[in-house]
């Protein structure tokens, strides 16, 4: 009986929370997994004709894995995926895959694992817990890896925020983006993030939050990302000028977003004309947040 899998995109970081904040985000890809002899694809939508439909595919490894995880041979498996969530832009596609992989495979074998157990080995493959923990979970999530494991939780969102994505039509290399990084960085930097990182999330717990226009500060990762992505100045700028909170990069980029209390469809027109001001082509999505993360069901 084939199962199906729907899996959030996820933004990572929220600006000072590298490799710690993930917000799942309510832009999804479907995928139908079914036991077979052999292994075959079928990719439809964003990545069709470019991300692999063959074993070499992120779902089809993430199935493989659980089975080893569980002890059961892996024969093969027919997988379908419809993706929404563009491949190479900061949305988490790479986590949707490992996640909906580790998701139907579970499902396949009647659920052997449990979520800790799934979180773990998604947080393993993906290699940072942050987008794999918000794929899963669903929300804004908190990870942390402790001991071989990871550890997530959710954490509170005002429900009048509206989110905006703005999608750049250029892909981006997260290798490449964390290559820019350097391998230590000021004191004064990290306490710098640590403090916007508690203020942060005490200003979305308590609903406040006039406080996240400070709060999303940051500077670990965009100071030295700017570089691969010299517009993104000049789009936060306009989304905060267009009444957004506050705006960042997306994970590794390029995608941006933005947090915003009320016009969120003015944020998403004035960051669009920015970027196209700088000769780039792309499209702002006002996204609700995902509070199911990873669902399945079977179907006949």
């Amino acid at each position: 009986m084939p199962i199906h899998v729907r899996v959030p995109a996820t933004s990572a970081n929220l600006g000072p929370g590298f490799d710690v904040l993930g917000l799942a985000l309510g832009l999804h890809n479907e995928v139908a997994v079914e036991e077979a002899d052999g292994v075959t694809v079928a990719v439809l939508g964003e990545g069709q004709g470019t991300l692999p439909a063959d074993a070499s595919n992120v779902i089809v490894q993430g199935i493989q894995r659980v089975y080893a995880a569980a002890g059961r041979p892996f024969r093969g498996a027919a997988v379908e995926s419809v993706n929404r969530i563009p491949p190479r832009r900061g949305l988490g596609s790479s986590a949707a895959a490992w996640v909906a992989g580790f998701t139907a495979g579970n499902a396949l074998l009647g659920s052997p694992l449990d979520g800790e157990a799934l979180l773990t080995l998604a947080g393993q493959a993906e290699g940072h817990p942050d987008n794999v923990a918000a794929a899963l979970l669903g929300g804004l999530t908190v990870s942390a890896s402790v001991n071989g494991r990871v550890v997530a939780l959710r954490v509170p969102v005002p429900p009048e925020i509206s989110w905006v994505a703005l999608v750049p039509a250029m892909e981006s290399s997260t290798s490449e983006a964390r290559a820019v990084l350097p391998v230590a960085v000021p004191r004064a930097d990290a306490v710098f993030n640590l403090q916007r990182l508690g203020l942060l999330l005490g200003a979305l717990g308590a609903g406040q939050p006039a406080l996240l226009g400070e709060a999303m500060q940051d500077r670990l990762h965009e100071p030295y990302r700017i570089r691969l992505f010299p517009w993104l100045g000049r789009v936060a700028r306009a989304a905060r000028e267009a009444g957004a909170l506050g705006c960042v990069l997306s994970g590794a980029g390029p995608s941006v977003l933005a947090a915003a209390a009320g016009e969120a469809e003015g944020v998403a027109l004035a960051m669009e004309r920015a970027l196209s001001a700088e000769g780039l082509d792309g499209t702002a999505h006002v996204l609700a947040v995902d509070l199911e993360g990873a669902v399945w069901q079977a179907r006949a």
